[in-house]
């Protein structure tokens, strides 16, 4: 018996992955996170499959409904939003699953920032612009943010953010990041993406709290804050496909 983490991306059914599709299609019980996971994701179950939607039950019920599964021999899929190895909650899961000899797989999904990233049309890695994203949340009624990862110290590296659990800290994310990106640095902010209702609003550091407060956006979004988003930057063409720059897939310089 095996329980499967399965990453559901972040709402798009089309977004599952060919193997995250199989397994569900195989599993007898299907556990999935029903506020963040669209029913139709885990229609694929087979006929007669037990599937529950674990929002309102305590990580107590969902390790109960394994170990009955786990007594029965039936393998299971337990459906997380996104990619499970980012905020999925996986790790308290694993310790129980370690403690009781269960086996489990992890198989990976289409993280909310890419499908972020692919909504809004964008690249978030721009040359000389940003080269790194750091993914990251507000604390919020969430558990603490260890020391050192706070937004100010993330600001001073310049890079591109990805802020879950924040859409209700903006004027908090605002004080933080201006001294360091500037009051008009592009933000954006994607409401359930992926979703049919999905949303984008565009704005700055400076007024992007008022259009989220404007279009009545309380949960459910992701923040992306950083230059990269900009589409008025004189940004260089990357070296990978430079004719004047060979590498080992393209050895010989054009002239």
């Amino acid at each position: 018996m095996t329980v499967f983490f399965i990453g559901a991306g972040p709402g798009d059914p089309e977004l599952l992955t060919i193997k995250a599709a199989r397994i569900i299609g195989e599993c007898p019980v299907c556990l999935y996170a029903g506020s963040l996971v669209p029913a139709e994701v885990v229609a694929c179950a087979p006929e007669g499959a037990l599937v529950m939607d674990t929002a309102p039950m305590t990580l107590d019920d969902t390790h109960a409904a394994i170990l009955d599964a786990h007594a029965k021999g039936q393998n299971v899929a337990r459906v997380h939003s996104g990619d499970p190895s980012l905020y999925g909650a996986i790790a308290e899961q694993i310790r129980r699953l370690k403690a009781d000899g269960i086996d489990y797989q992890i198989i990976p999904g289409v993280p909310a920032y890419a499908a972020a990233a692919a909504a809004l049309g964008t690249e978030l890695t721009v040359p000389e612009v940003a080269q790194s994203i750091i993914l990251t949340r507000m604390s919020m009624k969430s558990t603490g943010m260890p020391a050192g990862e706070t937004l100010e110290n993330f600001a001073r590296t310049g890079a591109t953010l990805a802020i879950h659990l924040g859409i209700r800290a903006l004027r908090e994310i605002e004080r933080q990041l201006a001294p360091h990106y500037g009051e008009d640095c592009p933000v954006a902010v994607i409401y359930r993406v992926g979703w049919p209702d999905q949303m984008i609003i565009r704005g700055t550091l400076m007024d992007v709290r008022e259009k989220v407060r404007a279009a009545k956006i309380t949960r459910t979004a992701l923040i992306l804050v950083g230059p990269a988003l900009s589409d008025s930057h004189g940004f260089p063409d990357s070296a990978l496909y430079d004719a004047a720059k060979p590498h080992v897939l393209r050895p010989r310089v054009k002239a």
